[in-house]
């Protein structure tokens, strides 16, 4: 296979008579206490009578040696023989010898967002000689770039982390996904954190992960985080943090929980260069004394985690019929990405047949994009009805980590190339982006033999709430309605499925300049009408009787369910759920039409920074996340829209009477609230709006929609796609 694999596949055990050989020419090489069921290599007897190689095996059978010639290794598959290769870290990274690993539990009730009570603390860290730093990790910056890679990082001995005193609690982050920087101790139960930025960047400080022992039950700590670069957060709309305690999953079979008081997102007073940070405080008390326990921003899916996935499905006798897994590419570390071809197995060449591609993880720290891609091979490798009658009507093609090597460092967004590879799906250079290039090859390569109908590349969200998703429209509606309208069908399928959690207003249909090397808009290109970004918030829903509480795992996991549902709705030989879908969209845009400003030379500010928003800033964002880039575009922006506006009297005028409207929609003390937080800090005005510029055509009772439309679901399921 590669160097990945020099300890894989000893296991096949054929013997042929011709490679039979005396049994005392080998029992000088071996000592007389072998277990006689012992397979040797020929390099590990050390005699030149023998040649130094591992090709060669000798295997005691009948009371003889046997030597024979080592099978082939599977050069594209998963050996069933053994464990997957170890993960490979570059060669500086420190790394601990502990395997972290939790359990899966789902809260007895929905996990509430935090609601603030108007006295948290803006807790400020002013540089002092008398702090005491706990925990510092330099290993990060020993190299400019990515140099190479080895099994376990750094083979050199660990540096402890600081454990000096009784009541000190002691961190650790030096294993696989985990982010933890510096901890400096500023009061005796109250700790300053600083999260490390991508590898070989000084950027995308989001994603956090990190272990804390030495715990003391009944004590009220502190935490804060002091270098997160975004200037809104979906911790100011009510989202905790992540808490697991081992004590607590051992005794009582509880895994990972939202906790924290006192909870703020806030700008603070570290700002150099002309950057601005921002901190997330929160409060907390552990539930044991002398307890193992973590902190994370979203649920940990680690490589890890997924090759123990594969495995059981490999190993599995009936899902390994009809899923396939291959090794599509090697990462820069030498860390393999795996492409899993799912389909009933063709008896003959079937070019009718009709390909779905699924993708995630392009974007390593938003891990709920992997919950979700557990759904949805859960499902579609089940024995439900549904899902065989998908695995006999598509062909599946599923990259379910796009990034590996960000995943097992604990980056937020890039790769070991310092560059996001959702920005690279056209580049020609292979060997820097090699999993984002071998993925366009693998679907251009399809396309040749079979039609395309869907794709998706699955990510989370950091500033929005639900579900929701981003497609393409690059052609003139009035040219192309139909396809126009068409584009937005599976969507909307997917809100009517899910309405709890999928938001179909939510959903925006652009192609920018800036996300052309994208995945979305690279396949949609290429040929693939139904190309979509699914984005999933980190926080919760404000939607149906989610409404006001996070997203557990079991949540994200439902999502994968609810595409496959919503695919076989799609393509339902029984068009009426189509034409239904269809003729509600036509409505809509006949609402949006009537409402839309006939003038736009006047447009507001206010409108300039609803379209800065709707950008699809988050996740497929267009500038890798350079916040003071960000925002001096919006600047731009808004500068060059004011040479319209005749007088300041007329665009008090504009103004006031957009917040008119919208103080008749929804209510004067929500704008109040709203004007309140686009002064605050130089939050983008646009983030806390849920749904709330959008026509309010699109807010249509989903929930009761959702009973009827599946009761429809019901009854034309049963035919045959």
């Amino acid at each position: 296979m590669s160097e990945d694999s020099e300890e894989e596949d000893y296991s096949d055990r054929s013997i042929s008579d011709d490679d039979e050989l005396d049994e005392d020419s080998f029992m000088k090489f071996v000592s007389d206490d072998i277990h006689p069921c012992t397979l040797l290599a020929a390099d590990s007897v050390g005699d030149p009578f023998f040649p130094r190689t591992t090709q060669i095996l000798l295997e005691y059978q009948l009371g003889r040696w046997v030597p024979r010639l080592r099978g082939p290794r599977d050069l594209y598959g998963v050996s069933s023989s053994g464990p997957l290769s170890p993960t490979r870290w570059p060669y500086h990274c420190e790394v601990i010898d502990e395997k972290v690993q939790h359990i899966e539990w789902t809260p007895f009730v929905p996990e509430p967002v935090y609601v603030p009570t108007g006295m948290e603390i803006e807790p400020v860290y002013p540089n002092s000689k008398e702090e005491t730093v706990v925990y510092l990790a330099e290993d990060a910056y020993k190299e400019p770039c990515f140099v190479y890679s080895r099994v376990g990082g750094n083979r050199t001995s660990l540096k402890q982390p600081v454990d000096n005193c009784d009541n000190t609690l002691v961190f650790e982050a030096r294993f696989e996904s985990g982010n933890l920087q510096k901890v400096v101790k500023v009061a005796d139960h109250e700790y300053e954190l600083t999260v490390r930025p991508d590898l070989f960047t000084n950027k995308h400080t989001q994603w956090y992960y990190f272990q804390v022992t030495n715990t003391q039950a009944e004590i009220v700590y502190r935490f804060t985080i002091v270098n997160f670069t975004k200037p809104a957060s979906l911790y100011n709309r009510g989202m905790k943090p992540l808490f697991y305690s081992e004590k607590e999953a051992k005794t009582h079979n509880i895994g990972w929980q939202r906790i924290g008081d006192q909870i703020k997102y806030y700008k603070n007073n570290l700002g150099q260069d002309g950057r601005h940070f921002f901190s997330l405080t929160w409060t907390f008390q552990f539930p044991h004394s002398q307890d193992t326990c973590y902190f994370a921003h979203c649920y940990p899916y680690t490589y890890s985690n997924l090759q123990e996935y594969l495995s059981g499905i490999n190993s599995d006798p009936v899902r390994s019929k009809f899923c396939k897994i291959r090794v599509l590419c090697h990462t820069l570390a030498r860390n393999m990405v795996y492409v899993l071809t799912i389909t009933t197995p063709l008896k003959t060449s079937d070019s009718k047949r009709k390909a779905v591609i699924l993708t995630a993880r392009v974007h390593p720290g938003e891990t709920n994009s992997s919950w979700i891609m557990k759904g949805f091979l859960d499902y579609i490798l089940g024995d439900s009805s549904d899902a065989r009658l998908l695995r006999d009507t598509f062909i599946f093609k599923v990259v379910p980590m796009l990034n590996p090597d960000g995943v097992i460092v604990g980056n937020y967004r890039c790769s070991l190339a310092g560059r996001d590879l959702n920005r690279n799906y056209t580049s020609l250079l292979k060997e820097s982006f090699p999993s984002v290039w071998y993925t366009r090859n693998m679907i251009n390569r399809l396309m040749e033999k079979r039609e395309v109908i869907l794709y998706c590349d699955l990510h989370g969200h950091s500033r929005k709430q639900n579900i929701f998703m981003y497609g393409c429209d690059g052609s003139s509606r009035s040219k192309t309605k139909g396809l126009y309208l068409q584009q937005r069908i599976f969507p909307l399928m997917l809100s009517k499925n899910c309405p709890n959690i999928f938001s179909f207003s939510a959903c925006k249909f652009n192609v920018q300049k800036s996300k052309e090397g994208t995945g979305r808009v690279v396949m949609w290109k290429m040929g693939i009408r139904n190309s979509f970004t699914l984005e999933a918030t980190f926080c919760g829903s404000t939607l149906g009787n989610k409404r006001g509480t996070h997203f557990g795992t079991k949540d994200l996991e439902s999502m994968g369910y609810h595409f496959c549902d919503s695919l076989l709705d799609y393509c339902d030989p029984d068009r009426s759920k189509y034409y239904q879908c269809l003729k509600e969209l036509e409505e809509m845009e006949k609402h949006m039409s009537s409402e839309r400003v006939s003038d736009n030379t006047d447009a507001s500010l206010v409108e300039i920074s609803l379209d800065v928003e709707s950008s699809s800033r988050g996740s497929d964002s267009s500038e890798s996340n350079d916040t003071q880039t960000y925002l001096l575009k919006v600047t731009s922006q808004a500068r060059n829209k004011k040479k319209y506006l005749k007088t300041k009297r007329e665009r008090n005028a504009i103004l006031a009477n957009c917040q008119n409207n919208t103080q008749e929609v929804y209510g004067k003390e929500h704008l109040l609230q709203r004007h309140e937080e686009s002064n605050s800090d130089g939050n983008d005005p646009r983030i806390d709006a849920p749904d709330v510029y959008v026509a309010h055509c699109f807010r249509r009772p989903l929930p009761s929609q959702g009973v009827v439309y599946s009761d429809l679901i019901r009854v034309h399921r049963k035919s045959a796609l």
